[in-house]
């Protein structure tokens, strides 16, 4: 690659495009030459090229998409911003992942959207606050870009997205801004709802959905990252409800970090701490569940809704449905001196 051209490609994610193909002095001829069947460049989007050796070296399908973006928004010759699916990729603002993900831009334009050629274009005539630059790719800010996931692919994925921004630092106050600005776009409602459910003690995906969950069961309010001292040791349950305590559990907590999990200790040593600190937590007077990813997911669901409800009920038979007051009490006495730090 040319100098000139590398230097515009290590600002671009390794990209670069035709035009500025041209403006350093490259002919058709030579472009043909590197797009040639097994050439250097692969074609990311027409008009958009990188190494191939790089793009062939991508084998997990949400890095291309994020490619994919970045090529979008090389090659688009009219003003706009990335937004939506496109912005949180940027963010990483974790998603539910669309079957068929878009490129999504927002531009200057009468109030409405099209598709065309993979990409969701969002016209608005209101000016974009809160921008930011991420290696080069200007995209909507945080609050903004997770209440157009609530608009865009329903109360769930808003939730999902809702939860991250304000456990990452975005003030509550930020997002009503951003959201009283869209009092009377396309599924605003959506993103009110969202925004009144969101709860920045969610510390995964599947923490916010099983969180979700629980509050259609009707059991009661759900409280999220519940400490509870048993002998000397502060175990933080991610969702509480009366005297019941749930564990939301991820395959990547068993999975070794050099596998790319979050596991530092063996299976079997795992597996021995979660039934003693089951042991314990029940010890306390309080009742225990665990919930998969998989539960919360097609047929497993109603399975999930019919056994967590029958726990749910079973313990307040033993242990009542208020929880009791010395719990309540150690348990904001070990918030405000002993807070939970995240993982």
């Amino acid at each position: 690659m040319l100098p000139a051209l590398a230097l515009l490609a290590a600002r671009q994610g390794g990209l670069v495009a035709r035009r500025q193909c041209y403006a350093v002095g490259m002919t058709d001829e030579d472009l043909r030459a590197m797009l040639r069947p097994g050439g250097p460049w692969a074609v990311v989007r027409r008009g958009a090229y990188l190494p191939r050796e790089r793009w062939e070296a991508v084998t997990d399908p949400w890095e291309r998409v994020l490619l994919r973006d970045r090529a979008a928004d090389l090659v688009m010759e009219t003003a706009h911003v990335m937004s939506h699916d496109s912005a949180a990729r940027a963010l990483a603002v974790p998603m539910l992942r669309p079957r068929a993900p878009l490129v999504h831009v927002t531009r200057p334009g009468v109030g409405g959207s099209r598709t065309k050629a993979g990409v969701k274009h969002h016209l608005t005539r209101i000016e974009l606050a809160g921008l930011r630059d991420v290696d080069g790719l200007v995209v909507t800010g945080p609050a903004r870009t997770a209440l157009d996931l609530a608009r865009e692919h329903g109360l769930a994925a808003g939730v999902v997205a809702l939860d991250h921004v304000l456990a990452s630092g975005t003030a509550r106050r930020e997002v009503e801004a951003e959201l009283a600005v869209m009092w009377s776009w396309p599924q605003v409602r959506t993103a009110r709802e969202a925004l009144a459910l969101a709860d920045p003690g969610a510390e995964s995906p599947a923490e916010s959905l099983a969180r979700l969950f629980v509050g259609s069961l009707g059991v009661g309010p759900v409280e999220t990252q519940f400490p509870v001292e048993c002998r000397g040791t502060v175990f933080w349950a991610d969702l509480r409800v009366g005297c019941h305590v749930i564990e939301v559990e991820g395959v990547a907590k068993l999975v070794p970090v050099g596998d790319g999990g979050l596991a530092t200790r063996s299976t079997r040593e795992l597996l021995r701490a979660r039934e003693e600190r089951g042991r314990l937590i029940r010890a306390a007077g309080l009742g225990l569940s665990y919930v998969g990813w998989d539960d919360l997911f097609g047929r497993a669901r109603e399975h999930t809704r019919d056994w967590l409800t029958r726990d749910i009920r079973l313990t307040e038979q033993r242990h009542g449905s208020e929880l009791p007051t010395h719990l309540a009490e150690r348990a904001a006495y070990l918030r405000r001196h002993h807070p939970r730090r995240r993982s």
